[in-house]
This record gives C-alpha cells, structure tokens and sequence, in this order.
C-alpha cells in the first residue's frame, strides 16, 4: 500500500485509498482498468454521478511507485465519514434502495455490482450517496449476482429485524462487521415473519440453503441467473424493502419537547443564546449532542453550518430525519450515539471503521439539556465529561441544569444523592480545566444557565 493509506480499504484487489500531501486519492489497480474503463466510457459514471447516486471523481497525474497500478483518481470529499450501526430505521433502509436503484442502472450498461457492502454508502445533505467506484464490473450473462448474500446481510436482515423485532438490534452491526448472519436473523425474527413470502426466501430459505452447503466442496451451487431473472430478484427486493416499515415511538426520549420543564419564555431564551453564540463564533461544523429530534440542529443548519445531529434514541433520530429528508438542500445529517459508549474503532487491528475521537474534532460541539443525564443518570464524574468534550470539538455550547431544577429532581427521585460535587462551581471548575469560559448566560424563565467556551488545547 501507498504511505498514508485508509486501512478501511485494504481489503479490495482492485485498488485502494490513501493520503498524499492531506488530499485524498484513490489508487486503481491494473487488474480493475477493464472495467474502470467500461464503468467510464459505458456512461454509467456519468449517469450515475450527474444523478447525485455516485460521488464524482477526477483523474489525476500525480507519480505512483506502485508497479500494479493503473490510474489514480481524486474523489470528492465528503465532511464527515458515518457508519450502519448509527443510521435511524429509514437511513438504513434508503440506503438499501440506492443501492438496489444503482445495480439496476449498472445493468442497462452492461455492469453489476460485485459486492453491496452498507460500506459503500456515505449521507451527502441528509441522502444517501455510493462512494466505491471499485465496485462495478462488468455483467455477464447468466451469472448469478455475486452481490446478493451481502446485500441480505448488509440491509434486509437489519432491516427485518428492526422492522419485526426490535429496532436496537441495529446494533448487531457493531459486532458483525460483514452484516449480520442469516442464520441469526432467522432464528431471531418472529414466526409470522415465514408468512411474508419474501422473507421466506431472502432470509429463512438462503439461511437454510447456506447451512447445508457449509463446508461442502464448492460451496453454494452457482446457479445461472438470467438478465430478467435478475431483474425480477432486484424489483421483489425493492418491494421488500418498502414495505418494511418501522414507527417511531414507545422509547424515553421521542416526546421529550412535549413533556420538558420549559416555559416557553426559557425555551426561546434558550433559542436566541444559541443563535448569539453561533453569530459570535461563526463555525462552519457543528456536533449537536444529545440532539433529540433536532430542535437546536436546525437553529445551525439554518445559518448554512453543517450539523451532525446525535441523540441515543432511535425514535427520536428517526423523527429528526425524516424531517430532514423532506429537505433537499438540508446540511444535517442525524445518527444515533450514546455517548456512555460511544463507536470505537473495529474491524481487523481495530482500524478498518474509525471511533468517534478519530472522525472529531469538530469545530462547534453542542451539549444542551445533557450534562445531568451524563453525571447523574451515568455516575460520570464533571472532570471525565469536560476531558471527553475536549477530546471532540475546539468550540463548546454548553448548558448547565442545576439539582433544583424539576428535571435533575426526577433523575434523583429513584436513587440516592451521592452527587456532592454537582453544582455549578464545581462545574465551571472542571471544565475550566480543559475550557477558556468565554461567556454564561442565563435562561430567562429558568435557573439554567448556557456557557459558550473554547478548548484549551484546540
């Protein structure tokens, strides 16, 4: 590999990713040049990119010492790199549609796609967007979709299962790094599921069918798969995948706007703060943590600053985006994180998918309405929180709830208070420590109080 390479894509023979002079590049390998140039001369890249399906690439001529190389492209860069395991119901599910609409249009130009890793797509403006230009080839006749079984385990077992089961087990994505197994999905999915023929087909039967190859010579028979067959499996996947629905409701935090302590004096108190301090420091990139539905994301998004807008509750992100969705020009993406625990680094030496630390520091964080949970809800001690931020973001909008406040009153009301040491002195304590404190201003109609600060070590 190249000096500076991207070990997210050591894996595929046809080329790879690196660094040069903090640009980003991607190599292409000698063994891809035929179909890099029917992908190019078919029109299928540029149909694909003008569509906005596929991220746009230039060729360039910068020296290579790599004697398998072909050609290196210059891909365009997205701001920020999500993962499947923090996508909502429907992110992972409009994700599964581009790449079902993308296979179809590889087939009208004679290519397929050879593999439909979730991997492959990235949110450009809240929609989703294919990123590896390595992954047509060119379609053969006959030859059955070597990228179905990854599909199903990438997209329609997460999908199904959050759809019939639980949403949380999105989170299998975590552990299962190349989607989550057949057979898992179909012992998990509850037996009504065998009533939907699709499913049947897709999970219970190709689960069943993988079982009684394993480890048999040859593995599962390569069955030939006419062109319209492979339409016919493409369309019924569709289908599918529409139909799965999931309503976001029933979790703790998806009417949280309904059921907050706020007047609506504080709460538009709290509005204009946020709005000041974004007019004073001006950052092109937010954070929003704890973001809920996305209240105060949108407050940034509106001043044309990018907002990566988090929250733990699935519901709750759910509701953000598909508000955010109905937005073509949107510059907010929602993903689920809870910061107790927050993405680490996974995959082969823990490197192939980045932690959250890797893919920061943002330029803006916001913790508004979040402090209490993380300390009193979690037992994690002022100093850690303030550490942690700093570790995240240069810039911090902050607010402060203090234990005579109804909402920190019903964290307390269930458990002891052992919490000696939250107040607001020992609050602007520790974060002085990792923080310059440039502003506070409190609440009007309220005893909170919002901070604006900048990290020391930015």
């Amino acid at each position: 590999m190249a000096a500076g390479s991207i070990p997210g894509s050591f894996r595929d023979p046809s080329g790879f990713l690196f660094y040069q002079d903090k640009t980003l590049y991607r190599m292409i390998n000698a063994v891809y040049k035929e179909d890099y140039d029917h992908l190019m001369n078919s029109g299928l890249y540029k149909a694909l990119a003008e569509d906005g399906l596929l991220i746009s690439h230039e060729e360039t001529a910068i020296a290579t010492d790599q004697d398998k190389a072909y050609k290196v492209i210059k891909p365009e860069l997205l701001p920020f790199i999500s993962y499947p395991y923090e996508w909502c119901f429907s992110e992972l599910r409009d994700a599964a549609l581009l790449t079902l609409d993308i296979q179809k249009k590889s087939l009208e130009f004679g290519m397929s796609l050879k593999d439909c890793s979730a991997y492959n797509i990235q949110f450009r403006k809240c929609r989703p967007v294919f990123i590896d230009t390595l992954s047509f080839e060119r379609h053969q006749s006959d030859k059955p979709w070597i990228g179905y079984r990854q599909f199903c385990q990438h997209f329609l077992a997460p999908l199904a299962l959050m759809a019939f089961r639980d949403v949380r087990l999105s989170q299998l994505l975590r552990i299962y790094i190349d989607g989550i197994p057949l057979d898992l999905a179909s012992k998990l999915l509850p037996f009504r599921s065998y009533f939907s023929f699709s499913l049947l087909s897709h999970i219970h039967l190709h689960a069943k069918s993988q079982r009684h190859f394993a480890g048999k010579a040859g593995s599962l028979p390569k069955r030939k798969m006419r062109s319209t067959s492979l339409l016919g499996l493409i369309d019924n996947l569709e289908s599918l995948v529409k139909k799965l629905e999931w309503a976001p409701r029933g979790t703790e935090w998806e009417r949280y706007y309904e059921n907050t302590n706020y007047s609506s004096e504080a709460f538009e108190s709290k509005k204009a703060i946020v709005a000041d301090y974004l007019e004073r420091t001006k950052p092109a990139e937010v954070w929003d943590l704890g973001a809920n539905t996305g209240v105060f994301s949108r407050i940034a998004g509106a001043k044309g600053i990018r907002v990566i807008s988090f929250d733990i509750d699935a519901a709750a992100v759910e509701k953000n985006y598909r508000e955010c969705a109905r937005d073509s020009e949107t510059n907010i993406l929602p993903l689920l994180l809870d910061l107790t625990n927050p993405c680490a680094g996974i995959g082969w030496a823990n490197k192939e998918r980045m932690s959250l630390i890797e893919r920061g520091r943002a330029e803006m964080g916001f913790a508004l309405a979040l402090i209490h949970h993380l300390a009193i809800s979690n037992n994690v001690p002022l100093l850690k929180i303030a550490e942690f931020f700093s570790s995240i973001c240069r810039k911090l909008i902050i607010e402060f709830i203090p234990k005579s406040d109804s909402q920190v009153q019903r964290l307390l009301s269930s458990r002891e208070d052992i919490f000696s040491e939250y107040d607001q002195d020992c609050f602007e304590r520790a974060f002085a420590e990792y923080f310059t404190i440039e502003s506070s201003t409190p609440v009007n109609g309220s005893e909170r109080t919002l901070y604006l600060m900048e990290n020391r070590i930015a």
